[in-house]
């Protein structure tokens, strides 16, 4: 496994640095939208671990070069291993990224992420369960996973659903896109500030003796610029959304958008119909099961259950979703992918549970997440 995600010649693929009491972390992939290679995630896990250790690092700082924070998972080298019959070296390359969410979450020094840019999948994966999460007016988040035959992943079972309402539902049935008012307003984000304004922030930050999150949080808020949600903001449909995706069923919830849609005011509607009916009906059923379970887990749980469902969909245990969706829309671009099951009505309950079942396997085991004695802990959002 490790000769296979380790021959990246890419060099300086996470960048560190020391600032008085702050060290940054830097995501340096931006002509690949940083997205997270095997080797980024074993050098954050090695430096995070000293981190923790000195005392005299008070908090830590994490962002991405260029337009992105960063864009998801390395998903094209984890399919091309599987393609050649190893899929186990896709469950490796997973369970080093979901522990290092963990650990960055139950993280004993504050951690800030800057998320100026694009955030998707494992982007999310890396900062949604940070104590701060401070957006710009370039950031964009989407977790549009089922159209490419997975589902969200990375702890979204939990942070997208203690959202406002069934605002998560929306968001991972959909995979529609947030700009970083809007996440402000339902709470992914922390903190809004102006992108022209960031390096005077982390200056700030790096003087900040003290690992005291309302002192911390105090200072973003020096730098920080009030919202304006647009008009056709999502957000502002929130009564609509609760209506719609509280449902017990994606065919349900499908059923009550197109009536919706022909009560005027229906542009979104149309969008997050397209999105749906476009994704694979399996990946759907997943998540809302995955979102409606995870409201009652701790974070720990609800990546320990991503792993066993990532884990099927790589090794193929009951369809080829997965690798289909990555062919049609990574690989070949834009081609519409062939679903098996190819509708939501051959998706039953029974298939669905299997994927939230033991991995059969006599070399599978459990994702193991190390002990920790700092729960995962967020800020609220500042509005």
């Amino acid at each position: 496994m490790a000769s296979l995600f380790l021959s990246n010649p890419e060099t300086n693929q996470v960048l560190f640095e020391e600032s008085s009491y702050a060290r940054k972390m830097i995501l340096n992939r931006p002509h690949k939208l940083n997205s997270l290679t095997y080797e980024m995630i074993s050098q954050i896990l090695r430096n995070l671990e000293v981190y923790e250790k000195d005392p005299m690092i008070k908090l830590l700082i994490v962002k991405g070069q260029g337009k992105a924070f960063c864009a998801g998972g390395d998903v094209v080298r984890v399919v091309l291993s599987i393609n050649e019959g190893h899929w186990s070296f896709g469950a490796s390359f997973y369970k080093k990224q979901l522990t290092l969410d963990y650990l960055l979450a139950t993280c004993t020094k504050p951690l800030v992420s800057l998320i100026n840019g694009i955030v998707m999948g494992g982007g999310a994966g890396l900062s949604m369960n940070s104590m701060f999460r401070v957006v710009t007016e370039n950031t964009v988040f989407a977790m549009p996973e089922g159209q490419i035959g997975f589902f969200p992943d990375v702890g979204a079972s939990y942070f997208l659903s203690r959202l406002p309402g069934s605002f998560g539902e929306y968001l991972g049935l959909t995979g529609a896109r947030l700009d970083g008012n809007e996440m402000l307003a339902c709470g992914l984000a922390t903190h809004f500030v102006l992108s022209k304004d960031l390096l005077l922030l982390e200056s700030a930050l790096s003087g900040v003796a003290s690992s005291d999150a309302s002192t911390i949080s105090r200072v973003i808020s020096g730098f920080s610029s009030k919202i304006s949600l647009k008009k056709d903001s999502a957000y502002r449909r929130l009564e609509t959304i609760n209506k719609c995706f509280s449902r017990r069923t994606v065919e349900e919830i499908l059923s009550i958008l197109e009536n919706e849609a022909a009560n005027g005011d229906n542009k979104w509607i149309m969008q997050a119909i397209s999105s749906m009916k476009s994704a694979s009906p399996t990946s759907l059923k997943i998540f809302l099961k995955s979102i409606r379970e995870g409201r009652t887990k701790e974070l720990k749980d609800c990546l320990i259950q991503d792993y066993t469902i990532a884990c099927h969909m790589f090794r193929r245990s009951f369809n080829p979703d997965f690798i289909e969706g990555s062919r049609a829309k990574l690989f070949e671009k834009r081609k519409q992918p062939k679903w098996e099951p190819s509708k939501l009505e051959l998706v039953s309950d029974e298939f669905v549970d299997q994927y939230f079942e033991k991995v059969d396997d006599d070399d599978w085991e459990y994702l193991q997440l190390p002990p920790r004695a700092n729960l995962a802990k967020t800020w609220e959002s500042k509005l």
